[in-house]
């Protein structure tokens, strides 16, 4: 590693223990690093490369996604999900864990974002289980473990990232690359929360106590409209209808006359401040854009991903002990680094290795979004973590012990994403 890179990399470590927000972070290791390599004109540099980031049609559909987020997040969205999960799986022993796992899966699907599936789901459901004798602890792991299946059930603005970055990758495919491992580790999550209610002897909820005795047909009536929108989205996007981009304002849309005038839970007067959250959002994620394509530019000039790609083909040219490299490295750059800014900057670097021991990119994305997904779970970044405790009422300690069974059922199917392709690229295969 030559003289610069220790100096980017000292920089780098040294500003996240400093907690410098992680934007500021990736753009000022640039700005070092570039004076360190003594580059001309510097400054323009820098700035054309932080413009030329955020200048994709395709970036459009973030803040769109968001705003639609926002919208269901204020609309009603999660108690009707609540309703027609707790009839479908609330009877079941440890009922109430499994209509959290349920619902968060569904709600982060719709609102592709899994803070959002922490705070809104988890306001409810996690008082609602430590009334009925839960313990504290597991109710917050169950609902922001839930929550991170959401970023692989499409739509999903995470998956627009990478196919930026990865280029002449389809956003179809990959949202539906993203459907069957959604669900493995959604179902895998409530697996584990039945063996552990059935163990710790939880039983059955009254779901009178949250959803005055809804039935089947009235609770699936009301969560349809919201759910329509998966099949909207993904319908118009394999149809040709419309692009991903386009799909991100008809989402919009959808939430708007759903949330104002079919649940009618959103006031016209609150739309102003739900706008100006969702802006303050998107202004977070495209600096975070800017900031780590400015940087991969800089690795890419110094033949970075070259060097990685020839160090891990000299340690072994085996595709599991390189897949499985692959995945220590970004489980270990999830613990310090938020998703996005990891896959802006990681993806240029490992997809190539990927693409040379043949793995196709869609399923590559998959695994990356996966892996990615368990630094959300763990401190001391692990956003969904913090939000869920912060929810719950307890500490980053005590829920991380109860995370651990959690964990496992993650790895495992991790393992299982990264090393069985058929499970992600099976439904993206139609599309040929």
């Amino acid at each position: 590693m030559s003289q610069e890179l220790c100096i980017m990399l000292v920089c780098f470590l040294a500003l996240l223990c400093l907690r410098v927000p992680i934007a500021f972070v990736l753009g000022l290791v640039t700005v070092v690093t570039a004076f360190a390599l003594d580059y001309e004109s510097i400054p323009l540099t820098i700035a054309s490369d932080l413009a030329n980031g955020i200048d994709s049609f395709a970036l459009l559909a973030i803040p769109f996604f968001i705003l639609a987020g926002e919208l269901m997040g204020s609309g009603g969205l999660a108690r009707r999900l609540i309703e027609m999960a707790t009839v479908i799986v609330g009877r079941l022993p440890g009922g109430l864990a499994l209509v959290n796992t349920l619902t968060c899966m569904l709600f982060g699907a719709i609102s592709g974002s899994a803070v959002a599936a922490v705070s809104s789901v988890g306001g409810t459901l996690i008082p609602e289980m430590n009334r009925k004798g839960y313990d504290r602890d597991f109710n917050i792991a169950v609902t922001a473990s839930a929550a991170t299946t959401g970023l692989l059930i499409p739509p999903s603005n995470i998956m627009i990232v990478y196919a930026l970055v990865a280029g002449n990758v389809s956003v179809a495919a990959l949202f539906l690359g993203g459907i069957l491992p959604g669900v493995v580790i959604g179902l895998g999550i409530m697996t584990v929360a039945f063996i552990i209610c059935k163990a710790r002897g939880y039983g059955k909820i009254d779901t009178s106590s949250i959803t005055e005795n809804v039935d089947l047909g009235k609770a699936v009536f009301g969560a349809f409209p919201s759910l329509l929108l998966i099949i909207i989205v993904l319908g118009g996007i394999l149809g040709g209808i419309f692009t991903a981009t386009e799909a991100s304002a008809i989402a919009v849309l959808w939430s708007f006359l759903l949330g104002v005038v079919f649940y009618r839970e959103i006031k016209p007067s609150e739309l102003l401040g739900i706008t100006l959250r969702a802006a303050r959002t998107t202004a977070i994620v495209l600096f975070l854009v800017a900031s780590s394509y400015a940087m991969s530019r800089l690795l890419t000039q110094e033949q970075v991903p070259q060097q990685v790609s020839a160090g891990l083909l000299e340690l072994s040219q085996n595709p599991i002990v390189i897949l499985l490299i692959i995945n220590l490295t970004l489980l270990a750059v999830g613990v310090f680094m938020d998703m996005t800014p990891a896959v802006l900057i990681f993806t240029p670097i490992f997809l190539p290795i990927a693409i040379s021991l043949g793995i196709e990119p869609v399923h590559f994305g998959i695994i990356m979004i996966a892996n990615l997904s368990i630094g959300l779970l763990t401190p001391p970044v692990g956003t969904c973590l913090f939000v869920g405790a912060g929810v719950g009422g307890s500490d980053i300690v005590r829920v991380s012990r109860a995370m651990l069974p959690f964990y496992i059922v993650m790895l495992g199917a991790l393992l299982l994403i990264t090393y069985w392709s058929p499970l992600s690229m099976t439904l993206p295969s139609l599309l040929k």
